[in-house]
C-alpha cells in the first residue's frame, strides 16, 4: 500500500477567482488522498495606507478575512470536507512558512493571481515567492 503524500493541504485564500479554482483543486485532492485541509486568510500589516485609521483599516481585513474564509469552508463542507480556517496577520510569505512548519503541510494549492496590480507591485507575486521558499510542495493553479 502506498503512503499519502499529501495528508495536510495548506490553501491560501485571498476572495479572489483565482483561489476559488485553487480551493476546488485542494477539494479534489483531499478527495482522493483522503487529506486534511487547512485554509488560511493573512491580513497583510505592510501595506502603507493613508486613507483610513490604521486600526480601521485592519478590522475592515480581519473582517473580510473572516468572510473569505467562512465562503471557503462552505465550499469545502458541500463536497463533505472538513477544514481548519486560520486568520494570521503579518507578512503574507512569513505567515504560509510558519504554518506549514507548524502544521507540518506537505502541500501548498494557490492562485496563480489574486492580488490587485497596485498590491502585487509593492508586495510581488504571492505564488511565485510561494513556489520559492515553501518548504514543501507547492501547485500552483490557474
Amino acid at each position: 500500500m502506498t503512503r499519502n503524500n499529501f495528508q495536510k493541504i495548506l490553501v491560501p485564500v485571498d476572495g479572489s477567482p483565482y483561489s476559488e479554482k485553487a480551493l476546488t483543486r485542494a477539494s479534489e485532492l483531499a478527495q482522493v488522498f483522503d487529506s486534511k485541509i487547512i485554509l488560511i486568510y493573512v491580513v497583510e500589516k505592510s501595506i502603507p495606507i493613508n486613507l483610513l485609521d490604521h486600526k480601521e483599516y485592519l478590522e475592515i481585513l480581519r473582517k473580510f478575512g473572516n468572510k473569505t474564509l467562512e465562503k471557503a469552508n462552505i465550499i469545502l463542507s458541500k463536497n463533505g470536507i472538513s477544514a481548519k480556517l486560520l486568520l494570521k496577520e503579518g507578512n503574507i510569505f512569513n505567515e504560509i512558512e510558519k504554518v506549514v512548519k507548524k502544521e507540518k503541510c506537505d502541500l501548498v494549492i494557490v492562485g496563480n493571481k489574486g492580488l490587485g496590480s497596485v498590491a502585487r507591485l509593492l508586495l510581488g507575486s504571492v505564488s511565485n515567492k510561494i513556489s520559492q521558499s515553501c518548504t514543501c510542495s507547492v501547485l500552483i493553479v490557474k
